[in-house]
């Protein structure tokens, strides 16, 4: 029996890119931002009906964070959603480093 030689490819380390996503970027920001909410809300304990009050949001909206399926948010609802919960959101624009090839957008969690 012949062995078959597995290819391996590295990733970009944006594995919505790697998929093909024209909007990866964008998705990536989503799902760094709904992973900091879905912490705060575990965090605090918070019942899918007291964060969806909390969010003015209703219930099945949350379930659908809690899963990440985002596509019913936008960038601006989730960092809305974390200053709803207390949290300061901060939007930096920077000259991009001559070393790294590509400008980029990135969330960064501060405790």
């Amino acid at each position: 029996m012949a062995k078959r030689r597995n290819e391996i490819e590295t990733g970009t380390g944006n594995v919505f890119a790697d998929l093909g996503y024209a909007d990866a970027k964008e998705r990536t920001i989503k799902v760094e931002l709904a992973l900091e909410v879905n912490r705060i809300l575990k965090q605090r304990k918070l019942t899918q009906a007291r964060a969806a009050g909390l969010l003015g949001i209703v219930q099945p909206h949350v379930s659908d964070l809690a899963r990440y399926r985002l596509n019913r948010f936008s960038v601006e609802r989730l960092m809305r959603f974390l200053t709803q919960l207390g949290k300061d959101v901060e939007i930096r624009i920077a000259t991009r480093p001559a070393r790294r090839p590509r400008s980029g957008v990135r969330v960064l969690h501060v405790a």
